[in-house]
C-alpha cells in the first residue's frame, strides 16, 4: 500500500549548516523536503514546482526573504510562508507579516517548535484559510473586518476600537482556531522581545470583548493564551 503523500517544505536559507541539519529533521518528522541555497534559487523552485510551505530565512544574498515574499505574492502564489527573522529585529518581523508572510520564528529557534508553526500553517491552509493574506476583507460570523480602511462592524452596525486593538483583531482572524500566548502576541504585534509583565494584550483582549460584546469570538486557553475561535473567510 502506497504511503499517504508527504507534505513538501522548502527551505531557503544560504547556510548549509542549518539546511542540512532542518533538512534532515523535517525528513525525519514526515516531510519531504528540499533545499534551495538563496531567495533567487528557491524563486526558481518555486516556478518549477510549487511546494505545500516554504520556510525562509530573512537575510540572504540576491535575493532576501522580504523580497522572496514580494516577488512570490506579485506571481499570486498564495502558497504559505514561514520566515526564519534574527532575534531583535521586530521591524523585520511586521513589515514581513505586512507584505505576506503566514508567520515567522526567531533565530535561534526550537526545531520542535518549526514544527508545530509549519503544521498549524497546513491546517490552515487545508481548512481554507491560506488566502486570507490577501484579502481585503475578513468575515467571521457576523463581523467583518475592512483591512484596507481599518474600520469593522457587526451586521450593519460600525464599532470604533483603538488601533492597536483592531490589529490585534486582524492578527487574530488571520490565524484563526490557533492559540497564541501573550509572550508570541507581544513580540509580534509590540516589538518586545524580552520577558515582561506587561499587561498590555490583556488589556486590548478585553476591549475587543467588550466592544465585539459576544463571548465567542475570542476565548482564553486556560494558562496559555488566546485563540479567535470562529471560522474566517474573505470578503
Amino acid at each position: 500500500m502506497d504511503a499517504p503523500d508527504r507534505p513538501r517544505i522548502l527551505i531557503v536559507d544560504d547556510d548549509e549548516a542549518i539546511t542540512g541539519a532542518l533538512g534532515a529533521f523535517l525528513g525525519r518528522s514526515g516531510f519531504d523536503v528540499r533545499i534551495a541555497e538563496d531567495g533567487r534559487a528557491g524563486l526558481l523552485e518555486v516556478e518549477r514546482d510549487a511546494p505545500d510551505l516554504v520556510v525562509c530565512d530573512v537575510l540572504m544574498p540576491h535575493v532576501d526573504g522580504r523580497e522572496f515574499v514580494r516577488r512570490v505574492r506579485a506571481r499570486q502564489l498564495w502558497l504559505p510562508i514561514i520566515l526564519l527573522t534574527q532575534v531583535g529585529e521586530s521591524w523585520e518581523r511586521s513589515a514581513a507579516l505586512d507584505e505576506g508572510a503566514d508567520d515567522y520564528l526567531n533565530k535561534p529557534f526550537d526545531p520542535h517548535e518549526l514544527i508545530s508553526r509549519i503544521r498549524a500553517v497546513l491546517r490552515r491552509t487545508e481548512q481554507g484559510a491560506g488566502s486570507l493574506r490577501s484579502a481585503p476583507r475578513l468575515r467571521a460570523l457576523d463581523l467583518t473586518l475592512d483591512r484596507t480602511a481599518r474600520r469593522v462592524w457587526r451586521g450593519d452596525a460600525e464599532l470604533t476600537l483603538t488601533p492597536k486593538a483592531l490589529t490585534l483583531l486582524e492578527y487574530l482572524m488571520l490565524h484563526p482556531q490557533e492559540v497564541h500566548t501573550r509572550e508570541r502576541l507581544l513580540s509580534t504585534l509590540w516589538g518586545f522581545d524580552f520577558a515582561t509583565s506587561s499587561r498590555a494584550v490583556d488589556h486590548r483582549i478585553a476591549e475587543l470583548r467588550r466592544v465585539l460584546g459576544d463571548g465567542r469570538f475570542i476565548e482564553t486557553a486556560q494558562s496559555m493564551g488566546y485563540q479567535f475561535v470562529p471560522k474566517v473567510v474573505a470578503g
